[in-house]
């Protein structure tokens, strides 16, 4: 399947999905129209990715507002400048700022975010996941929405695991093991299946999930 890059790509793997996978056709009625959402495969895609771990989506936009103010241009050479005091008063907490400095430093040794694009899911993930900071769910949620990689599903997302019980009516909440298992039916679309899924929470639960805007 090819990349998630715009709204005719994501009407066209749902319509897959859907074919491969047609039990998800209710999960699909009630999550309404999926969000392409797609950031930029760079720096500043992968610090809107740290900024939105484990905090709400109203925190992570607000935090991640004030990044891009004071990183501008939102580059590699700005943050080297940038003292960890000022990224701490953006209202990032010294585990995220040391995440930063780390991607920092793989940029400065020739990491190129963009180009994790032409190479296998799983080679990709673990070129993120070699920064230290920078583990599966970041790693697999940039695949997402900063390359548009169309079979990767964050077994490890909450509100997704959430999602899957809600859909499936199971009496708890499936492990990260259990959601993989069950996802493996959806291969090679489980970008797609990952946007219905949170799609589906969102209309269950009426919170956000994902990314912030």
């Amino acid at each position: 399947m090819q990349r998630i890059d715009t709204e005719a790509d994501l009407a066209a793997g749902l319509a897959r999905l859907l074919e491969i996978a047609p039990e998800l056709r209710p999960v699909a009625e009630r999550a309404g129209p999926l969000t392409l959402r797609r950031s930029s495969p760079d720096l500043k895609g992968l610090a809107r990715i740290v900024t939105a771990q484990q905090v709400s989506l109203a925190s992570a936009a607000a935090t991640f507002s004030r990044l891009e103010t004071l990183l501008d241009p939102f580059d590699a050479d700005t943050l080297s400048r940038t003292q960890d005091a000022e990224l701490a008063a953006a209202g990032l907490s010294r585990p995220k700022i040391a995440t930063l400095r780390a991607v920092e430093d793989a940029l400065g040794d020739g990491l190129d975010l963009a180009a994790l694009g032409d190479l296998p899911g799983e080679d990709a993930q673990a070129r993120l996941e070699a920064i230290k900071g920078i583990g599966p769910w970041s790693a697999e949620v940039f695949l997402l929405f900063c390359l548009g990689h169309p079979d990767v599903f964050p077994a490890g997302d909450l509100a997704l695991r959430e999602a899957v019980r809600h859909a499936f009516s199971l009496e708890a909440r499936p492990d990260q093991r259990d959601t993989m298992r069950r996802a493996e039916a959806w291969r090679p679309c489980r970008g797609i299946a990952a946007r219905l899924f949170w799609g589906y929470y969102r209309s269950v639960t009426g919170r956000g999930a994902g990314l912030p805007a």
